[in-house]
C-alpha cells in the first residue's frame, strides 16, 4: 500500500486555539494543514463586517496565525487549505501576499471563488439576503494544489472540501471515483471540527485523561480510506466512540449529500489501529446531485433579553407576577415575539443564596430596535419596587442587537461559478459534474434483534450509550451510538421517535425522523424546528443544540441489567 497523505485539522471555528497551526507544524510530520473557520454564524458575523468595512469579511485570525507559522510552513514544504476567505477570498489572498511581503517570504498564493450569490440573489429566487453562499466542492482546491500552490484560500466550500481537494490531487483521483472521494469526505467530516475528533465534547470523557486535546490528523489512503490520529504526546484519545461521534454529528440521514459525492455514512467501517489510531475502511459513494446548497443569511429583526432572580419561596407565583407586571408594561406597544422561560434551579432548605434561587428568562424580538431595546429593558428595571420580594435582574438595562435567520436553498449546479484564481493570475473554471448516474444501491439499515428477557434497573440512559448533538438552521440533530452489538440492539428496539419525544418533551409536536447506521451501532434523530430561525435568532437556552445530546443521556429508562 502507497504512503498516505497526513492532512491535519488547525482549527473548527471562527475562534478556536489560536496556538493550533503552530501545535501541528511543530508536534509532528503533516503533509497538508487545514483549517475551517465558517458555520452558519459565522456567516453572518463576516457579512456585518463587509457592510460596514468592504475589504473585509474573512476570518482575520487566520492571518495573525499564519503571521507565526508561514516561514515554517514553507520551510517543511506544508501546504495550507483553509475556508478562512470567507466572503472575501480574494481579499484575504491579497492579505496574505502582503503579510508574505512583510515577512520576507514567497509563497504561490491560489484562491477559490464563485460561492458568493448575493449580486444574484434576486434573479436566483433567493430573495433578499445579507449573504447567499454556496457550498462548493473540492475540484477547485484540487486544481490549485495541482498547479503548485502553496497557500489556497476558499470561500464556502463544504467543510470536508479540505480534505477531500489534496486528496483527489495527491492521488490522481476522477469526478467520479465515487468510493475514494466518499471515503476522504469521511475522513474530513471528521477532523473538520478540530478537537472534537480527538476527545472534546465526548459523551465517555471521564474514561480518560483528556487535558488539552490535541487536533486530528487524517492519513488518507489512495483508495480513500483513512486513520485518524493525532500528534503524539498530545492531550485527548482518538478511538472508535470519538470517530463514531464526530461521524454522527450534524448529519441527518445515511445519505450525507455534497457538492462531489453522495457519502454512504450507513457503509463506514471503523476499527481501533493501536493507540490513538482509527481506521475508517469500506466508505462507498454515489454521484452528487444536481443541485448545491445555499446558505441563506438575512437580518430578522432585533432582540434584548432580560433574566430576573427569584429567590426562596413561591417562585411559580413570584414568576406569574413578573410576567403579568411586565405585560402590562409593554401594553402600549407590544412586542412581535415576546418569550418567556423560568428555569428551576432552585433547591429546597438551600445553604447558600444562588442554589435557593430560580431565573426567568424574557427574551424580545421586534422589527424596531427602539421597541426591543430600552423600551423593554428599561420597563423591566421600573418593576424593581414594585414586584415580587427579592426582586433583582443579573443585568443593567440595554439595548437591542440585531439577529440574523439562516435558511438554506438549492440552485442547480450549473448555475453557480467555480473559479479558481491561480498565483499568476490565471483562472481556471471547474464544471459540475455531468457523468452518469449509475443509480443508487439499497441501505444497509438491518438492525438486529433485542432479545434479552431478563430483570432492569432504572438508570441515565447515558450509562450505555454515548451521544453528540448540534444544530443545522433551525433543526436539531442527536446522533446516539452503543459501543455493543447487545447495546445496540436494545438501543434501537428502545429509542424511537415516541421515546426520544418522551424523554426530550421540548420535541412534541415538532417533525422528528430517525435513521439507524447499524454499522456504526448508532441512531441518529433530527428534530426540524426545535433551534426556531437558528443560533442568532434563537431563544432557547441551549441555541445550538450542542448540549441535547447529554440532556437526553441523563434522562431515566429502564436499563437491561445485564448491559450495566
Amino acid at each position: 500500500m502507497s504512503a498516505p497523505l497526513r492532512i491535519a485539522n488547525m482549527s473548527g471555528f471562527y475562534g478556536d486555539r489560536a496556538s493550533a497551526m503552530r501545535e501541528m507544524l511543530e508536534g509532528g510530520p503533516v503533509d497538508v494543514l487545514t483549517g475551517d473557520y465558517l458555520a452558519e454564524l459565522t456567516m453572518l458575523i463576516l457579512a456585518r463586517d463587509r457592510m460596514k468595512d468592504p475589504s473585509t469579511g474573512y476570518a482575520k485570525t487566520f492571518l495573525r496565525q499564519l503571521e507565526q507559522c508561514l516561514g515554517t510552513a514553507l520551510d517543511r514544504g506544508v501546504r495550507i487549505v483553509t475556508n478562512a476567505g470567507g466572503l472575501n477570498p480574494a481579499g484575504l489572498a491579497q492579505a496574505l501576499g502582503a503579510l508574505a511581503g512583510r515577512l520576507g517570504l514567497s509563497p504561490r498564493i491560489a484562491y477559490v471563488t464563485g460561492d458568493d450569490l448575493l449580486a444574484r440573489a434576486d434573479e436566483l429566487g433567493l430573495g433578499t439576503p445579507l449573504a447567499a453562499n454556496a457550498y462548493l466542492g473540492a475540484w477547485g482546491i484540487a486544481h490549485a494544489l495541482r498547479e503548485g500552490a502553496d497557500l489556497v484560500v476558499t470561500g464556502r466550500v463544504t467543510d470536508a472540501s479540505l480534505v477531500v481537494g489534496p486528496a483527489a490531487a495527491h492521488f490522481g483521483w476522477a469526478r467520479d471515483d465515487f468510493d475514494a472521494l466518499a471515503g476522504a469526505v469521511a475522513a474530513g467530516h471528521v477532523i473538520e471540527c478540530g478537537a472534537q475528533a480527538t476527545g472534546g465534547n465526548y459523551a465517555f470523557f471521564t474514561e480518560h485523561a483528556i487535558g488539552l486535546p490535541g487536533f486530528p490528523i487524517a492519513e488518507v489512503y489512495a483508495d480513500g480510506g483513512s486513520v485518524i490520529t493525532k500528534h503524539p504526546g498530545t492531550g485527548g484519545v482518538v478511538n472508535v466512540g470519538t470517530v463514531t461521534a464526530q461521524l454522527l454529528y450534524e448529519v441527518d440521514g445515511p445519505r450525507y449529500l455534497g457538492p462531489d459525492v453522495v457519502t454512504r455514512l450507513d457503509t463506514v467501517a471503523l476499527a481501533d489501529d493501536g493507540p490513538d489510531r482509527v481506521r475508517i475502511s469500506g466508505v462507498r459513494g454515489e454521484a452528487p446531485p444536481p443541485t448545491l446548497k445555499v446558505g441563506l443569511n438575512s437580518l430578522g429583526g432585533f432582540r434584548n433579553d432580560v433574566t430576573f432572580l427569584i429567590t426562596g419561596l413561591d417562585v411559580a407565583a413570584k414568576a406569574a407576577l413578573a410576567r403579568e407586571q411586565l405585560d402590562a408594561s409593554l401594553k402600549r406597544r407590544p412586542p412581535a415575539e415576546l418569550v418567556w422561560r423560568l428555569a428551576r434551579t432552585d433547591h429546597p432548605d438551600a445553604d447558600g443564596q444562588e442554589e435557593a434561587s430560580a431565573l426567568l428568562h424574557a427574551t424580545v424580538k421586534d422589527t424596531d430596535p427602539a421597541v426591543a431595546g430600552r423600551a423593554f429593558s428599561g420597563a423591566a428595571v421600573e418593576l424593581a419596587l414594585s414586584s415580587y420580594p427579592g426582586f433583582t435582574l443579573l443585568a443593567p438595562p440595554g439595548e437591542a442587537t440585531p439577529f440574523g435567520v439562516f435558511t438554506a436553498a438549492a440552485v442547480k449546479a450549473e448555475l453557480v461559478p467555480h473559479t479558481v484564481v491561480l498565483p499568476d493570475g490565471t483562472e481556471h473554471a471547474v464544471e459540475p459534474f455531468s457523468g452518469r448516474d449509475e443509480g443508487v444501491q439499497p441501505l444497509h439499515d438491518t438492525v438486529p434483534a433485542w432479545t434479552g428477557s431478563g430483570p432492569t434497573r432504572r438508570g441515565p440512559l447515558g450509562l450505555v450509550v454515548g451521544a453528540r448533538s448540534g444544530d443545522k438552521g433551525g433543526s436539531a440533530n442527536i446522533g446516539v451510538w452503543a459501543r455493543g452489538d447487545a447495546a445496540y440492539a436494545w438501543l434501537a428496539a428502545t429509542l424511537t421517535v415516541d421515546t426520544l419525544v418522551e424523554l426530550l418533551p421540548e420535541a412534541a409536536g415538532l417533525p422528528v425522523v430517525r435513521h439507524v447506521l447499524p454499522n456504526l451501532r448508532a441512531l441518529n434523530f433530527t428534530v426540524d424546528g426545535l433551534l426556531g430561525d437558528g443560533v442568532s435568532a434563537g431563544t432557547r437556552f441551549d441555541p445550538q443544540g450542542k448540549g441535547l445530546g447529554e440532556w437526553l443521556r441523563s434522562r431515566y429508562v429502564d436499563i437491561p441489567e445485564e448491559l450495566l
